[in-house]
């Protein structure tokens, strides 16, 4: 087997913490697997302003371009919110996604029973949640032009085309096929062009899956939804900003913002990561949950690589420690016991070690990785 080479972008805050236990992770699943890991450590985000005035400096791009998949952690400084655009850490994040056409996001959202009691929501309204949610990720309001600020006015724009709409599309009817063919499309079509564009185009896309159910709703009441029904949900397909907002919400049946995984496909290596941002208020203090960032690895495995088993093993992994009660604290019950950042990513390392494969995957795609449509990609 060919070694794989793994582009690693700790980035800000908290980022460097989780990654390095998603890192330790990898380099179980090589030991247990025969599977040779490259790993190549680029600067991304603040970190990036800090070692070369750039928050996608040009070394980053020309190893993003070598690697087979991109692993990254977080990014995000305060001390940055004032800085001119140019220098922000997030204008690297979305520079980072157009470098390597990630336009698809999936982001798996399903609830442990082990963790049923740390969501806020009713237990009833938990058990037997499991969706996707496909979120565009190139295009749309952060990435619109014109765009900018006076003194006075700012203007973003909301712009989408039809081959942008189509081929995010054809992602999300495609994942369905894997899973329980249900489709829900979010819009605001009742009040913005885009959307209606959005609607027509997405109905038309869904004629050639027509063993896929489709239903479309307006984006208030699928967040209401979302918190009332989650059980409803399939997949879930959405524009850039409002796949944002509705997956972070979707956080909050998981237990914690810290438990979910993302994986961003195009036509190039893909982008994995935890939805998670840098949070700067307990960067340093080794209590941040590493679980999205090692689910991201499965994601990895899976979608990047095509290596079912070994993504099998870090889903049942991740789900053995928190049945044998491993806890950081965003999800330990309230004076419980619970585990710092690494001392959690070394309870999900052993389980990998001797955890069964061929079980269900996390994210209901199936055994193999999801293959974007040839004609997403044209």
């Amino acid at each position: 087997m060919r070694p794989y080479t793994i582009a690693v972008l700790p980035g800000d805050g908290i980022g460097p913490e989780v990654v390095a236990e998603a890192e330790q992770v990898l380099e179980v699943v090589g030991e247990r697997f025969g599977i040779r890991f490259i790993l190549q450590r680029f600067a991304v985000g603040a970190a990036g302003v800090a070692a070369a005035g750039d928050p996608l400096p040009d070394a980053t791009r020309a190893g993003l371009t070598r690697a087979d998949a991109v692993l990254l952690g977080a990014v995000g400084d305060p001390a940055l919110d004032q800085a001119p655009w140019h220098l922000r850490p997030e204008t690297g994040l979305l520079a980072l996604r157009a470098l390597l056409g990630v336009f698809a996001n999936l982001r798996p959202v399903s609830v442990l029973p082990a963790l049923v009691g740390r969501s806020p929501l009713k237990p009833d309204r938990l058990r037997g949640v499991d969706l996707l949610i496909v979120r565009e990720l190139t295009g749309g309001l952060y990435y619109g032009e014109p765009r900018g600020r006076r003194e006075s006015r700012a203007v973003n724009t909301l712009t989408y085309s039809v081959v942008e709409v189509e081929r995010v599309a054809r992602i999300a009817f495609a994942a369905a096929r894997r899973r329980r063919n249900r489709v829900t499309s979010v819009d605001k079509a009742n009040v913005l062009e885009v959307s209606q564009l959005s609607r027509d185009t997405v109905t038309r896309v869904r004629r050639e899956y027509p063993d896929v159910h489709l239903d479309h709703l307006y984006v208030d009441t699928a967040a209401m939804r979302l918190v009332s029904e989650p059980t409803a949900f399939d997949v879930i397909l959405t524009e850039n900003m409002f796949g944002d907002i509705l997956s972070d919400e979707a956080a909050v049946l998981a237990g914690s913002l810290g438990m979910l995984p993302s994986a961003s496909l195009g036509g190039g290596p893909g982008l994995f990561e935890p939805i998670h941002g840098s949070a700067p208020d307990i960067a340093g203090r080794g209590v941040a949950n590493p679980i999205g960032a090692i689910a991201s690895v499965a994601l990895l495995l899976r979608h990047g690589l095509g290596l079912p088993d070994a993504a099998d093993a870090v889903d049942r992994g991740i789900e053995q420690a928190i049945e044998t009660g491993a806890r950081t604290r965003d999800i330990a019950e309230p004076g419980g016991p619970e585990l710092g950042t690494r001392a959690m990513g070394e309870r999900i390392a052993e389980a990998v070690r001797i955890a069964e494969c061929g079980v269900r995957s996390g994210d209901s795609l199936g055994d193999s990785a999801l293959r974007i449509p040839h004609s997403a990609l044209e």
